[in-house]
């Protein structure tokens, strides 16, 4: 019975990685390694402020706002840089970065200091995040692709399940150790990622994808594509609602709900188990229907999901309503950056996946709108308003998405 076994699970395995190239498989892998270690302290970083410092909710939407902010333009130079000088200098510049500011973290005192490592850490994650989405679509066949991404997201969402869990046990010894372990386990996956690319000939993809592309030549090309401007629209919008999720989220929980930081964590972690268990069925459902589809029907999922978390004052509200808002997720991201994917012209798939992270002016706005909203309005008020903002973000994906269709069909 067993050898069955084994031969069954031998049967399937084999096939499946030899579908993909094998930096797909080890930045998935690395993908779970670096969302696990970064979930183990970034979400409670809100809750850690509120406690230790005399910082307001809206003084500590905008210190986290900052990092998305510092992200929004340096996820567009990575990304246009990487068409230029190749992924791998791109990828490795974050990650080491990244080992800087989570040991930074786990020493720093100043609340200065903090800033300037929270806007480091946004940096890092808009250089790394869209050219390593660049890289998976390089290496990628055209009509895998939705599913690549689909795993990327089950990835991501394997370490958040894990992450946060780790870091409320590992913060119990001393509340700077969960950043310290986050540091070094970005370095060892900075070792080992550049020991595998080096291995698997990324000086010969990068051979072939790389164009004469400069930042200025990049910023023409995409002010003037109107169609991924409308994207940006939608993606800004949807990045509004969505930071609430853990930044102001975590304040409300705490503020409404007995135990509400143990709370947190577990929504955290019933997000991504959610994730896990449901992306790769409705990926399915998406893969036979056009990924605007999947977009509106992940942004009413969103909106059901903030109604929920306003009406919300037990254990039970909040995670039926954290499993809406998660079936939002898992039909919006991978079918946007399908769209994203489609539009970028050949040879220039780094510049328009770094440019998305324009969409993280949402993500600053979002904790400052929240905080204030939060402290004057209270989180009723607040969820109720970012579900309608939510549904009408929807119209600029619809919009984009009939002017490409529009230009398609003339070309």
């Amino acid at each position: 019975m067993l050898a069955q076994l084994r031969n069954y699970g031998s049967g399937r395995l084999m096939p499946f990685l030899k579908q993909y190239h094998p930096i797909v498989h080890l930045l998935l892998v690395g993908t779970v390694m670096a969302r696990m270690a970064s979930s183990m302290s970034m979400p409670f970083l809100a809750i850690y402020l509120s406690r230790e410092s005399q910082l307001s909710p809206l003084l500590i939407g905008a210190f986290i706002g900052l990092g998305s902010l510092a992200g929004t333009v340096g996820g567009f130079v990575g990304g246009a840089l990487s068409d230029r000088v190749g992924r791998k200098a791109i990828m490795m510049t974050a990650l080491l970065g990244w080992v800087v500011v989570f040991t930074g973290f786990a020493f720093a005192k100043a609340t200065l200091a903090f800033m300037l490592l929270n806007m480091l850490n946004g940096l890092c994650r808009s250089l790394y995040e869209p050219v390593s989405q660049a890289l998976m679509a390089d290496v990628t066949e055209k009509e895998k692709r939705l599913k690549v991404f689909s795993m990327r997201y089950i990835a991501i969402n394997v370490g958040v399940a894990v992450g946060p869990l780790l870091g409320a046990y590992v913060g119990v010894f001393e509340a700077w150790l969960p950043f310290l372990v986050t540091g070094f386990i970005y370095f060892i996956y900075s070792a080992i990622l550049y020991t595998f690319l080096r291995k698997f000939g990324i000086r010969t993809i990068e051979g072939e994808q790389r164009k004469n592309v400069t930042v200025r030549s990049a910023w023409r090309i995409i002010v003037s594509d109107r169609v991924f401007r409308l994207y940006i629209g939608g993606g800004i919008i949807g990045a509004i609602g969505y930071s609430q999720m853990t930044v102001t989220l975590s304040q409300y929980v705490e503020q409404s709900v007995a135990k509400g930081a143990a709370l947190f964590a577990l929504l955290m972690s019933l997000n991504a188990v959610i994730v896990v268990l449901l992306q790769a069925p409705i990926s399915r459902w998406s893969e036979r229907r056009a990924p605007i589809v999947a977009i509106v029907t992940g942004n009413v999922m969103f909106a059901l999901g903030d109604i929920g978390y306003a009406l919300s004052h037990s254990w039970t509200a909040f995670m039926i309503s954290m499993f809406l808002f998660t079936l939002g997720e898992i039909l919006n991201y991978p079918a946007a950056n399908v769209l994203i994917d489609r539009l970028a012209p050949e040879g220039m798939r780094g510049t328009y996946f770094g440019a998305q992270s324009f969409s993280n002016i949402g993500h600053f706005i979002g904790p400052l709108i929240g905080g204030y909203l939060l402290s004057n309005w209270g989180g009723n008020r607040l969820f109720f308003l970012l579900a309608v903002v939510t549904v009408f973000g929807t119209f600029f994906y619809w919009k984009g998405h009939r002017l490409h269709e529009i230009v398609r069909k003339t070309c």
